[in-house]
């Protein structure tokens, strides 16, 4: 559920209505319902009462410090990937206990920048990754906490693009060589093991691969445990689903008790990862017709918004409903929904039954809270768009519009090719 409503035929954000937003930003802008965060995240959050879990929130899903700033202040931990999420999550008051560092390629800079802020644990995914944490927490004379990552080849029913726990995806250990992984790093001087991890895909929506996922873990930890291995954080990732289209997603109280189910005779502190369950539905992306086109075969309606604004429709053929913001005929079209991008992969929907809008007016493509400004670019130029934060009856521009001179910051020009 989420606070996008139509009163009287116009889409309302809470209690504000989104025309009147796009009349003091401009568009295209990414918005989002502070209601709807916070709900969500109290909904996975109180699903797991008697387990008590570390939520810690994927910021990769969405990085904008305001988000991060509202779940820091609910509580929450952070899942991050990068150094750059690192500094947001503390820029945004999390305590560096709460987060965890996940990621295939992490660089040695990011790691000394981990182990100097103290943060709860990485999650490694190779035996070459460990060896280098060894060396640099043996450098900065710190002992780094850790879990391996765990590939348990379990198929996650998902897109090919957002599976990461088969066989042949390129994250984690299979199940023999985190046993060796666990062997070796008992062995080592400046590493702390502390648990383990397993992530096996995003947009999940049935119960049987967290079960399976979870079984394989729980087996580990017992075979890991007869070398003297004690673990004590088990992180099982994020990757619940949402509903975009006609999707049936777990809710969050099904996906406790998958998992309480198979702990409720284990000694572990769970980490979660949500990112896409919470901040998914809460946000969409707004965008102005900017003209109307009719070709031989198709329909298109041509829109401010691109595949740089909102690249999931390119990249994971991903749907996303798209909806007038202000009703104002019933009859439908079929057309394709595009950008203005020079690319043919350029497209917001393809072949979509769609209102029959006009040059102007304004459409709402809705569930475009995850991976949506996160993933967005500078492609041909274009300035990144606003995002908004609604709460009750007010609105604030949480990222301005990037302007054109924004697009040259830190470029310059060497001598040798001036006039």
């Amino acid at each position: 559920m989420h606070h996008f409503v139509y009163r009287e035929n116009e889409l309302y954000a809470e209690d504000v209505p989104i025309k009147k937003i796009a009349e003091a930003v401009g568009t295209p802008f990414y918005l989002y319902s502070h209601a709807t965060l916070k709900r969500h995240f109290h909904t996975f959050n109180d699903a797991f009462q008697g387990i008590y879990p570390l939520v810690c929130y994927s910021a990769k899903a969405n990085t904008s410090l305001a988000i991060l700033k509202l779940f820091s202040d609910l509580g929450g931990g952070l899942d991050i990937v990068s150094g750059g999420e690192l500094y947001r999550g503390l820029k945004a008051g999390f305590s560096s206990d709460k987060i965890v560092y996940s990621g295939i390629g992490k660089r040695v800079d990011e790691i000394d920048y981990a182990l100097s802020s103290k943060i709860l644990m990485f999650n490694i995914e190779s035996l070459e990754e460990l060896e280098l944490i060894d060396k640099r927490a043996g450098i900065l004379k710190m002992k780094a906490p850790i879990a391996l990552r765990v590939n348990p080849d379990v198929d996650p029913k998902t897109h090919p693009y957002i599976s990461t726990g088969l066989k042949k995806n390129k994250f984690g250990l299979d199940i023999q060589s985190a046993i060796e992984g666990y062997k070796a790093a008992n062995r080592l001087q400046n590493v702390r093991i502390i648990g383990i991890d397993c992530h096996i895909g995003s947009q999940i929506t049935e119960a049987k691969p967290f079960e399976d996922a979870l079984q394989s873990l729980i087996n580990l930890k017992n075979e890991i445990e007869k070398f003297g291995i004690k673990i004590k954080y088990l992180d099982m990732g994020g990757g619940l689903g949402i509903v975009y289209e006609d999707e049936s997603p777990l809710h969050p109280s099904e996906y406790a008790k998958t998992i309480a189910a198979l702990l409720k005779d284990t000694s572990f502190q769970l980490i979660l990862e949500p990112g896409r369950v919470i901040v998914g539905n809460a946000g969409i992306l707004v965008t102005r017709v900017l003209y109307r086109k009719s070709g031989l075969k198709k329909k298109f309606v041509i829109t401010d918004a691109g595949m740089n604004d909102l690249i999931r429709p390119s990249l994971y053929d991903a749907f996303h409903a798209v909806q007038p913001v202000v009703k104002t005929e019933e009859t439908q079209i079929v057309a394709d929904v595009v950008g203005p991008i020079c690319e043919t992969g350029d497209f917001l929907a393809m072949d979509r039954k769609i209102s029959d809008v006009k040059k102007d007016d304004l459409l709402a493509v809705m569930s475009a809270g995850a991976y949506g400004f996160a993933m967005a670019s500078n492609y041909c130029s274009r300035p990144k768009l606003a995002e908004v934060m609604v709460k009750d009856n007010q609105f604030h521009v949480i990222r301005a519009r990037q302007q054109y001179s924004d697009l040259m910051e830190g470029e310059s020009i060497p001598s040798f090719i001036q006039g």
